[in-house]
């Protein structure tokens, strides 16, 4: 399994005695994302995320069965405590499988989720303290994604986050786009990603690994061309390229990483060997190495 930043690292942990266990990687991933939604030391994923203009916590999730290829999705709930939670239970049935804002929340309710107010006193003082200074939402847009590889052959992706600080109501990344943010085909492999949704949703960055895979291309090779080719792209357009960053798995667990930004992500299998890397973008090409 492998897991976006270092946030991720604990979340690994645990992902990797369920699978030790025999457990699911629908299991898997929930738990390494929960993990970091609970936590309030991240401020870019649930308990603790910073809010948008508004002062709200709205938040973002995606989930995909490899198996199946169904996937489930929220956007803009508030309220309660995990949407990754929620995005998995919506992956059920043939429609009505991505919520948004009072459907979402409305979904959430009915089906018992558990309640929670996300602004946590230290982030409603960062927010207070940026609407002074009248700045602009920060850089980092750390969404949490995991991929687990389970013992059945089962790939799955879980996703979450609480968005950009300070983003304008209503704004949605790429988090909860299958396709965009995440996707999963247990016949090839699965890919996700984080950093500038609206950069990443211009190159359906998670399919396009995907397809890659279904050529026969390397995993590393073509989560680390995917990334290049639609930063090269976006420079040669606009004259500047946001920060992307992508994880990827292939059917046999081999992983691979694309960035055009430093980049850290964890990775775990079922015997506890779990390991956080960094990326550094290099001229030459990406410098992967173990903290």
């Amino acid at each position: 399994m492998i897991g976006t930043w270092e946030m991720a690292a604990q979340g690994a942990d645990k992902a990797a005695d369920i699978l030790a266990r025999g457990g699911t990687a629908k299991q898997a991933t929930l738990t390494g994302v929960q993990d970091v939604e609970d936590n309030p030391e991240f401020h870019s994923v649930g308990y603790g995320g910073l809010p948008g203009k508004d002062g709200h916590i709205a938040m973002d999730a995606g989930y995909m069965d490899g198996d199946t290829l169904h996937f489930g999705a929220v956007s803009a709930l508030e309220g309660f405590r995990s949407p990754a939670a929620v995005a998995q239970s919506l992956a059920q049935g043939d429609a009505n499988n991505f919520r948004t804002g009072a459907g979402a929340a409305l979904y959430a309710e009915e089906h018992g989720f558990e309640k929670r107010n996300n602004l946590t006193p230290e982030a409603q003082e960062i927010f207070e303290k940026k609407q002074v200074e009248k700045l602009k939402a920060y850089d980092g847009h750390d969404t949490v994604c995991f991929l687990v590889l389970d013992q059945k052959g089962t790939i799955c992706a879980t996703t979450s986050t609480s968005g950009l600080f300070m983003k304008e109501p209503g704004r949605v990344g790429d988090t909860p786009m299958p396709g965009v943010g995440y996707y999963a085909d247990s016949e090839v492999g699965g890919a996700a990603a984080t950093g500038m949704g609206e950069e990443i949703a211009k190159g359906a960055l998670s399919y396009a690994v995907v397809a890659a895979l279904k050529a026969g291309v390397p995993v590393q090779s073509a989560a680390e061309h995917a990334v290049k080719e639609l930063n090269d792209s976006l420079i040669r357009r606009n004259g500047y390229a946001q920060p992307m960053s992508l994880i990827a798995i292939d059917n046999h667990g081999n992983w691979g990483v694309g960035t055009n930004c430093e980049f850290t992500f964890a990775v775990a299998d079922d015997e506890h060997a779990m390991r956080v890397y960094e990326v550094l973008p290099q001229e030459a090409g990406l410098e992967i190495r173990q903290k």
